[in-house]
């Protein structure tokens, strides 16, 4: 039988876990809107937490929550694929809270906790486990090749031998067809062969361009590849518009170190006058 997920509140650390379907019944709720009917079960599910009473009301618990939801002053997402696929974690930023969210692989829930708006970076940081590493990191410092080149790769490891030289020839060779060549083709193949997970940080807001408002982001995407290190993709350039990549766009990583990926995490951030009268 199929488990079903509830929601849940721990009160020593303020945490909730919910669904993307809870957190629009509240959306709805806290805009005195009524949900749609394929939400009721979602309703039901909340009302049994006690976080929503019988007419709808909210609980004081979700006062941040539903605070920081109503105004966001920044969004940010944290898009992360590793071994067990893609999660989703990110951050909302009000005028007076901080929530962050973060996800599981494979599960429907989120955690979401206030955290100290200070401690924004460190929150990023832990999220997409940013540390000291890097050890044996190639002797190559930027790598030039296709997107192409990286699917022929990703194809060509979809079942794993399990002798590392056997895949390490497989990765190489599937690079080498796809065009790229010479020391970009030996470590971009190391890199695959060591990709621990690669993400990206995308930080979205209301700013102003030529007078009125706009939307404005920044973005960074780094490969972790563990005992070689990290490396800051910046070829395709983000923020990527679907559609945007074709297997002829040009792949580019340049080498980096846990010091710089966390400097570029702070850049990303906007000063208070990017942000107007929202700050």
């Amino acid at each position: 039988m199929e488990d079903v997920f509830m929601p849940g509140y721990d009160s020593s650390r303020s945490r909730l876990r919910l669904a993307d379907r809870h957190v629009r019944v509240i959306a709805r709720l806290a805009e005195r809107e009524t949900p749609s009917p394929e939400l009721f079960p979602s309703l039901g599910e909340l009302q049994e937490l006690g976080l929503v009473g019988e007419e709808g009301e909210l609980s004081p618990l979700l006062r941040e929550l539903v605070e920081t939801l109503a105004a966001p002053v920044l969004n940010i997402s944290v898009e992360i694929t590793g071994e067990a696929g893609p999660v989703h974690h990110g951050v909302v930023v009000g005028a007076n809270t901080v929530i962050a969210h973060e996800g599981w692989p494979g599960d429907e829930e989120s955690e979401y906790i206030p955290v100290e708006p200070s401690t924004l970076v460190f929150e990023l940081a832990r999220m997409v486990c940013l540390r000291r590493g890097g050890a044996e990191q190639p002797a190559a410092d930027r790598v030039v090749s296709t997107v192409k080149a990286l699917d022929a790769a990703f194809t060509g490891l979809d079942a794993p031998s399990g002798d590392a030289g056997r895949d390490r020839d497989t990765v190489h060779k599937a690079v080498t067809d796809a065009g790229t060549s010479g020391e970009s083709a030996d470590t971009l193949t190391e890199l695959i062969l060591a990709l621990n997970s690669y993400w990206r940080v995308t930080v979205a807001w209301d700013g102003e361009h030529d007078g009125g408002h706009a939307p404005m982001f920044r973005s960074l995407a780094v490969w972790d590849c563990g005992s070689r290190g990290y490396w800051i993709r910046e070829q395709p350039e983000e923020p990527i518009l679907p559609g945007q990549v074709t297997p002829d766009s040009p792949l580019e990583l340049v080498r980096s170190d846990a010091g710089e990926v966390w400097r570029k995490l702070t850049g990303l951030i906007p000063e208070k006058a990017e942000l107007g009268t929202r700050a």
